[in-house]
């Protein structure tokens, strides 16, 4: 009976696929090319050399599970619900910023124009001081 050489690291990289898309993925690895290789105690250069059959449907398998909902890594899961969060509050900040912004510009214009009708009514005082009692008339009713 021949001996196939490379049955055996093929079938080691399936049985390390199978482990990480089956999760949980081992402590200290992702469910990713990187992991899958040091799984299965194959260098990267051989699997893109030798079997790039193998990443492609690692790939494929991997992108079917995250689409069907089912994450081997929860990690990555959790990765992606951040981002998703972190994006959201980008979005929610810049929206407060514009607001705040907005308010500060109607501040500025509210302070101008109390700080004008102020001066506006100094200078009533200071006319209506100024003139004598007998020139100043009352309206009729």
């Amino acid at each position: 009976m021949m001996h196939n050489p490379q049955a055996e690291p093929e079938a080691r990289i399936r049985n390390a696929m199978r482990q990480l898309l089956a999760g949980p993925v081992p402590d200290g690895l992702k469910c990713d090319v990187k992991s899958l290789c040091t799984l299965a105690g194959v260098p990267r250069a051989t699997l893109y050399r030798t079997y790039p059959h193998l990443k492609v449907e690692f790939d494929r398998q991997r992108q079917a599970a995250q689409e069907a909902g089912r994450h081997p890594d929860p990690r990555l899961a959790q990765i992606e619900r951040l981002k998703a969060e972190v994006a959201t509050l980008r979005e929610r900040l810049s929206r407060k910023n514009t607001e705040l912004e907005a308010l500060k510009e109607f501040q500025a214009t509210a302070l101008s124009r109390l700080a004008a009708q102020h001066d506006e009514i100094i200078t009533f005082r200071r006319q209506l001081n100024a003139t004598p009692a007998a020139s100043v008339h009352t309206l009729p009713r």
